[in-house]
């Protein structure tokens, strides 16, 4: 399991990119490192939810050529990370580029795919989400100095650091953010915010939740 570090304000976590497991694919062509899973509400029983899961976020590491696993009533999206880029293309002749410096691709998860790299190996960050639970906004953005989050009650919001340095809070006893680390806001009965603040880059998540049974074009 990811280590989760409470900072000032319980609502936010910091989840070190040490502490993500890496697991081998079973076709042997990549990895997958997750950084994190939730429900929405934030504090509805896990026990209750299809998988455990309404939301998960990962690291995907593209070794190869590869099909992509399907997943029935999942919306995902990839944001590249690092390398040339990746080619999705559909068994219906369709084609989603994914290309540097961090371009991404929305899509559902029961489409089939093939993934073709561009030059060499790839990494992607990984956002999927239960589409008759979730609605997602996101957004990728250069940090420079402050930047204020909030989460309005029964919202998480996702911040992974593409790059560059950040603390939270400007509270020295903070831990300091490095690169590829990842930090959790979630929102219960009130309003939550939290200051980050440093130089870099990083992809900002926002999940709301639906009535189940609804998807986030209804």
């Amino acid at each position: 399991m990811v280590e989760q570090i409470p900072v000032p304000g319980p609502a936010w976590r910091v989840l070190r990119a040490q502490d993500c497991v890496r697991t081998r694919w079973k076709n042997g062509l990549g990895w997958t490192r997750e950084v994190a899973r939730g429900c929405l509400p934030p504090d509805a029983p896990s026990a209750q939810i299809v998988d455990g899961w309404d939301w998960r976020l990962s690291i995907g590491e593209i070794d190869a050529d590869a099909d992509f696993s399907t997943f029935h009533g999942v919306d995902r999206e990839l944001t590249l990370l690092s390398g040339a880029g990746v080619r999705l293309r559909g068994a219906d002749g369709s084609l989603r580029e994914v290309l540097p410096p961090h371009g991404s691709a929305r899509f559902d998860g029961e489409t089939r795919l093939h993934g073709e790299r561009v030059d060499g190996r790839v990494e992607v960050l990984n956002l999927m989400w239960r589409r008759d639970a979730v609605a997602v906004q996101s957004w990728f953005r250069p940090l420079v100095g402050p930047m204020l989050v909030f989460a309005a009650p029964g919202e998480t919001w996702l911040v992974h650091l593409v790059a560059g340095q950040a603390r939270l809070d400007r509270d020295e006893r903070t831990p300091l953010l490095e690169m590829g680390d990842s930090v959790l806001l979630s929102a219960t009965d009130a309003r939550e915010r939290c200051l980050l603040e440093g130089g870099g880059a990083v992809v900002l998540a926002k999940l709301a939740p639906l009535s189940r049974g609804m998807t986030d074009d209804q």
